[in-house]
């Protein structure tokens, strides 16, 4: 069980800068990029508390026409079109708002990477490097968000500054 709880720490705990201007420099795209995942591209496909009303959407519900998207890529996508609907569009609209608030940033970049490769290599491969452009920015954003957690300006931070004590 200390293995475990080690492991949970060590992933959760982020590569704070000697200064804290890097940090919030660092910060500042990640949060954008976490709101803008969340509130615009996340809500439009899954039922949150700010999904627009004209969208219908239950609380966690997928909205109808994804399944059938994802189920459209083929392979393991069309044996699970729901599973991985619901996974992808939990992962913008809620791994977005967990990487905008910097708690369990690690976690919520890798989601993040997994969906916006699918979203690159699966839907808008045949729409050129501008039709993909989103995908690929919200890859690089998950990608730092991933590698180098939250930073100073997270819940990560404050957390793990609690464990130290």
């Amino acid at each position: 069980m200390n293995r475990l709880i080690h492991l949970f720490k060590k992933l959760n705990y982020p590569m704070p800068f000697g200064h804290w201007i890097i940090d919030l420099i660092l910060a500042i795209p990640r949060i954008i990029c976490g709101l803008l995942l969340s509130f615009f591209y996340g809500a439009d496909k899954f039922g949150m508390p700010w999904t627009a009303e004209d969208r219908n959407l239950d609380l966690f519900e997928v909205i109808y026409w994804f399944p059938q998207d994802v189920e459209s890529f083929g392979g393991v996508f069309a044996m699970f079109p729901v599973f991985f609907a619901w996974m992808g569009a939990f992962s913008e609209a809620v791994g977005g708002l967990l990487m905008a608030l910097g708690f369990q940033t690690r976690i919520a970049g890798f989601l993040i990477v997994c969906t916006m490769l699918v979203a690159i290599f699966c839907q808008q491969w045949n729409s050129g490097l501008w039709g993909m452009s989103a995908a690929l920015g919200f890859l690089w954003v998950g990608i730092y968000a991933m590698v180098l957690g939250s930073g100073r300006f997270g819940l990560d931070y404050l957390i793990s500054k609690k464990w130290k004590s």
